[in-house]
């Protein structure tokens, strides 16, 4: 189905409010007739049968009516367009929301931040013009000129005749500068997306740009950028006001057409005036919708374009697999239990090699375990198959004998812990950056639990305590005292599983030495599976799980590891090396 198709079901699936919107701008439209012929008809007795103003005064006050009545149906038109529009954007945000996470982390990984917030905010906002100006003058501009044809058809067949020969004119020049300006509106779209991931980008690397002296250069390329997308908004603008002239010279000279041929025919006696008249006043209306929708052509196009990117996102195919139907409702991990990965293989939608094959390893419950492996080998797939971020291709997870895919997410999920590779805070308070917005969790517990990750004296200090807001970022934060943030919320939620993705990787030594003597009060009593980067995290593990290239390549403590000389020990090699 079309982009097109598809968002007139969107306006369709609104109920009423759609086909409304088109009945009152038809009559609106629609009474520019009954008015014409009042009009003419006033003109006509007093100047020709010189009535007075008592005699006309009925047909004037039909008239006052008549004027009324369309400005109260062009009213209560554009009240409900705009509430059509608001109605259907509401509704593909919270589409495109509810998509996005459902997509979860994998699929973001791979998208732009900043190119998603100009699509879920610019995108659909392009589609207010869409629902509430071009849709609706799609059926107009073909109700309305139909309407006074059957009127003018009557009264006079020739004017009739050059209304239906010229009238195609319009749309078919709009259709060819359609085809002109598509390419540019599409080229502008990308452009502003573009702009608003380089931009965000900008952002949020910008303390690291300044440290690395690459601001002003960066500055220059946003610049730069904002210069292209400006040229190509210039390039759409261009062409729209050439539309708009060339569509407005078609009309007018068909209408000064119908004014000739009335003319002389008015000249030679061979039509009435009234009948005359009215011809000539409504020769401009029946031009008029078919002018209004080249007008609003490329402003639908716009919302069309962003449509598009949004109905990619819509249709992206899901990797979390939440299920619909709860199959269990399973209780708290039990003291004892096991997760076995049984021959569990994943590959990404967009990468043809399997991220991992055949993977078969076990987790005992209360023991500590690690993930080793190069960059790609992986670890993080790993990690979000428990986390059910993603589900296995082939094979299961089970947990005491139980695939975990038929489990509850929402309460799977509330048995597992996650400290990230890098810390994500926002811009609210301290108290909601832990807890999360999740009103189980006093006041007192929040700050229990950044007792235990190191951070009262950091909490005491601050200006406003737990209510101090970390800004956007956590910018307040230094890279530890960010990375025990993650740690505090992990001792919140005291969860029976807890999953570490290399959080030390963008630490230094002495930061990376504190943080591992907290983690340990953290994974005490705890299954902890640690996607290790460094040495230090894995020499005090249980057993360690080597991986290559998305196989499980070796399996055992460090000291066996490192006797085997196989892959372990070329990666401890590479790490000194590096020191």
């Amino acid at each position: 189905m079309n982009k097109n198709a598809r968002l007139f079901q969107k306006a369709r699936s609104t109920g009423l409010l759609f086909p409304l919107i088109v009945v009152f701008g038809f009559l609106a439209g629609g009474l520019v007739v009954w008015q014409s012929w009042l009009l003419s008809e006033v003109i006509s007795k007093v100047f020709l049968a010189k009535q007075t103003l008592a005699q006309v005064l009925p047909l004037l006050q039909s008239i006052i009516l008549v004027v009324l009545g369309r400005t109260l149906f062009t009213i209560i038109n554009e009240s409900l367009a705009g509430k059509l529009a608001v109605k259907i954007k509401d509704g593909l945000r919270e589409e495109l929301f509810k998509k996005i996470n459902q997509l979860g982390p994998s699929f973001l990984k791979g998208e732009k931040t900043g190119e998603l917030t100009t699509t879920a905010l610019q995108g659909l906002d392009a589609l207010d013009a869409y629902f509430s100006q071009y849709l609706p003058q799609i059926l107009l501009s073909a109700l309305l000129p139909i309407t006074i044809l059957l009127v003018v058809f009557p009264t006079d067949v020739l004017t009739g005749i050059v209304f239906v020969v010229t009238a195609p004119l319009i749309p078919y020049f709009m259709i060819l500068i359609g085809k002109l300006s598509h390419n540019h509106t599409q080229r502008q779209w990308i452009g502003l997306s573009r702009l608003g991931a380089y931009f965000l980008d900008t952002l949020q690397g910008l303390s690291t740009l300044m440290q690395l002296g690459q601001s002003r250069d960066r500055g220059v390329k946003i610049r730069q950028a904002s210069e292209r997308y400006r040229t190509v908004t210039m390039n759409v603008f261009k062409i729209t006001f050439l539309s708009a002239f060339v569509l407005e010279m078609i009309a007018t000279i068909s209408t000064a057409l119908v004014a000739v041929e009335i003319g002389l025919r008015l000249l030679y006696g061979n039509l009435e005036f009234q009948q005359a008249f009215f011809i000539l006043l409504i020769a401009p209306e029946f031009y008029l919708p078919l002018r209004n929708l080249s007008v609003r052509y490329h402003a639908g196009m716009n919302g069309l374009n962003a449509a598009g990117r949004i109905f990619q996102l819509l249709d992206a195919p899901e990797i979390t697999a939440i299920p619909s139907v709860v199959e269990k409702v399973p209780a708290q991990l039990a003291e004892k239990f096991s997760l076995g990965f049984q021959s569990v293989s994943y590959h990404y939608p967009d990468n043809p090699e399997a991220a991992l094959k055949e993977i078969n390893l076990e987790l005992e419950s209360g023991r500590h375990y690690s993930l080793i492996g190069e960059s790609g080998a992986g670890k993080s797939t790993l990690a979000q198959l428990i986390m059910r971020f993603i589900v296995p291709e082939n094979g299961s997870i089970r947990v005491n004998g139980e695939d975990i895919q038929s489990w509850n997410l929402d309460q799977w999920r509330s048995m597992i812990a996650w400290v990230p590779q890098k810390a994500k805070l926002f811009n609210t308070s301290l108290l909601e950056n832990v807890r999360l917005h999740n009103p189980a969790y006093s006041s007192e517990a929040v700050f229990a639990a950044l007792e235990k990750a190191g951070l009262e004296k950091f909490v005491q200090q601050l200006p406003e305590g737990l209510q101090t807001p970390l800004l956007e970022g956590g910018v307040r934060l230094s890279g530890g005292e960010a990375q025990r943030v993650m740690l505090a919320r992990a001792f919140l939620k005291n969860a029976p599983l807890l999953v570490m993705d290399e959080p030390t990787a963008h630490l230094d030594i002495d930061l990376e030495r504190s943080f591992l003597e907290t983690s340990e009060r953290l994974q005490d009593g705890r299954t902890t599976l640690t996607i290790a980067h460094r040495l230090a995290t894995v020499i005090q593990s249980d057993q360690i799980f080597v991986l290559k290239r998305g196989h499980l390549v070796e399996k055992g403590t460090h000291l066996e590891l490192r006797s085997l000389h196989g892959e372990y020990a070329h990666l401890l090699e590479d790490a000194r090396g590096r020191v």
